[in-house]
Order: structure tokens, then C-alpha cells, then sequence
């Protein structure tokens, strides 16, 4: 499990950065790896944690 803070700091170096930034790259990671992007099945959100990749 990837927590929010730790892709943050790993891909941005910052943990400051608006945590939105990381759902719209998640949301677009979804449109290209997922046969439907409504229903992920390989890169799931744990709420209130992070993400997950299955």
C-alpha cells in the first residue's frame, strides 16, 4: 500500500503540495490501465490512506 504523503514526497519531493493534484493522476492512471475506469480493479483507493495496487 502507497499512503498519499509517500507518493507525494517521492514523485513531487514535497508533501506540501495539494493532495488534488494526486487524485487527478490517479483518475488518469485509471483511464489508461483499467478496463473500466468507473470500477478499478488494479489500483484501488484505501480512504483515508492511500492506494493501493493490485
Amino acid at each position: 500500500m502507497l499512503t498519499r504523503r509517500h507518493l507525494l514526497r517521492e514523485v513531487w519531493r514535497d508533501e506540501a503540495i495539494d493532495p488534488q493534484y494526486l487524485r487527478v493522476y490517479i483518475r488518469q492512471l485509471h483511464q489508461k490501465v483499467e478496463a473500466d475506469p468507473s470500477s478499478p480493479q488494479h489500483v484501488l483507493t484505501e480512504p483515508g490512506v492511500g492506494y493501493r495496487l493490485v
